[in-house]
């Protein structure tokens, strides 16, 4: 690991080129079809890559987060009117993209009777009309907790449902003051006792000053509920208002993660510096077909 601060210029292996025709492209289509994406709000370092490949990570619900996580690029501000037209669009813009793999995420609605639980539900459906073909995996908020707004949702029965617990458990109350450890880990449990077919997944973030045997706890924390895929990336500060980077964490580390992670009983595991929760989610749906051959 290498320790840093935010003036210091990023390591080789964390910087990045953009395709711009891609970019360009695709954020073309979102603007035609009044879409957001998590890529360009979050400032995701692979969007490049993926415009390049058609992919892109919806986030519905509007561009405004009612909260304010310390770590994220996205805005807080007053949220804005939920549009009806927004699912359409959205699978509109999957079926122009050609996508086999669709990730819809979206802001916080802490205002919203279901924090935009129904509009999920309405995502879901609306793609799964249009283009039947297409697998859908969603990034939901922790909706408080509700288990009425995640029933919705199981319902719906996306193929990967995805809720990332950001960071270990000493960090929150720094990093994410306005969420709770032990609710983001409910939200994985209960949806996989609800419906323990439904591939669950998770995230989180190092680089914020966490120590081996923490990030290992968290580890086993998620392993208790059952969860089946596992995303590890680098926190990248995206301005100096934003929590500081404590240090860039190297390749060699992430693979040791990585390995952990199989070890401890993940059935995969996504770790390198620049992955995201949705980077190459395609691939972890490669674990059911498997699961299924052995059947």
């Amino acid at each position: 690991m290498s320790n840093t601060n935010n003036r210091e210029r990023k390591p080789e292996w964390l910087r990045v080129k953009y395709n711009h025709n891609a970019v360009r492209n695709v954020r073309n289509l979102m603007n035609q079809l009044s879409l957001n994406t998590v890529c360009k709000e979050a400032n995701c370092p692979n969007m490049g890559e993926c415009y390049k490949k058609n992919t892109a990570t919806f986030m519905i619900l509007g561009s405004q987060c009612t909260r304010n996580c310390r770590f994220c690029n996205v805005i807080h501000d007053l949220p804005e009117d939920v549009d009806p037209m927004e699912p359409i669009h959205v699978a509109e813009a999957v079926k122009k993209l050609e996508l086999k793999h669709v990730v819809v995420t979206s802001v916080t609605r802490d205002d919203l009777k279901f924090g935009g639980a129904d509009q999920f539900v309405k995502v879901i459906e609306a793609v799964r009309h249009l283009c039947p073909d297409t697998t859908i995996e969603v990034l939901i908020p922790d909706l408080k907790g509700n288990i009425e707004s995640l029933d919705m949702i199981v319902d719906a029965k996306p193929d990967v449902l995805n809720h990332n617990v950001e960071t270990v458990k000493r960090l929150y109350d720094t990093v994410r003051p306005e969420a709770n450890y032990e609710r983001s880990l409910f939200v994985l449990d209960y949806v996989k006792k609800k419906d323990p077919n439904m591939l669950t997944k998770t995230g989180f973030m190092v680089g914020l000053g966490e120590k081996d045997d923490e990030v290992y706890g968290l580890m086993d924390d998620i392993l208790k509920t059952d969860c089946d895929i596992l995303t590890i990336g680098q926190y990248l500060q995206p301005s100096s208002k934003h929590i500081d980077l404590v240090e860039y964490v190297t390749p060699e580390k992430f693979e040791i993660y990585k390995s952990e992670g199989l070890q401890r009983g993940f059935k995969f595991v996504a770790s390198s510096p620049l992955v995201r929760s949705s980077y190459n989610a395609a691939e972890a749906l490669e674990i059911r077909n498997k699961e299924e051959n052995l059947i």
